[in-house]
Parts: structure tokens; C-alpha cells; sequence
């Protein structure tokens, strides 16, 4: 698998995470966790970004 592809695999994964901690500490009511979660859906969606700019040079 090309690292592009992984990146946007990986990239949609700690999206997919950051949501479900975001959603954990809004039942919690847990602020740390809750940004946590925010923070790992940007980290997601920039390494997704990473992984489409890399297809689209062909690195």
C-alpha cells in the first residue's frame, strides 16, 4: 500500500477517534478529554490532507 494511502487511512482513523473522545467527555462532562478528541480530529484531517497532496505529486 502506498504511504499516501496510509496516511489517509490513518488520517480518517484518529478522526474517527477524536469523535467518539470528544463525545466520551461531553457525557463525562470531562473538558480535558473533550479537547483531546477535538485535537485528534484536526491531527486526522491534516495527515488525511498530507496523504492527498502526496497522491497528487505521486510521492
Amino acid at each position: 500500500m502506498k504511504h499516501s494511502t496510509t496516511d489517509q487511512i490513518e488520517g480518517t482513523a484518529h478522526v474517527i477517534k477524536g469523535t467518539v473522545k470528544e463525545a466520551v467527555g461531553d457525557v463525562l462532562n470531562d473538558p480535558k478529554r473533550k479537547l483531546e478528541g477535538k485535537a485528534e480530529q484536526v491531527l486526522g484531517h491534516v495527515q488525511k490532507a498530507a496523504g492527498e497532496v502526496e497522491k497528487k505529486l505521486g510521492v
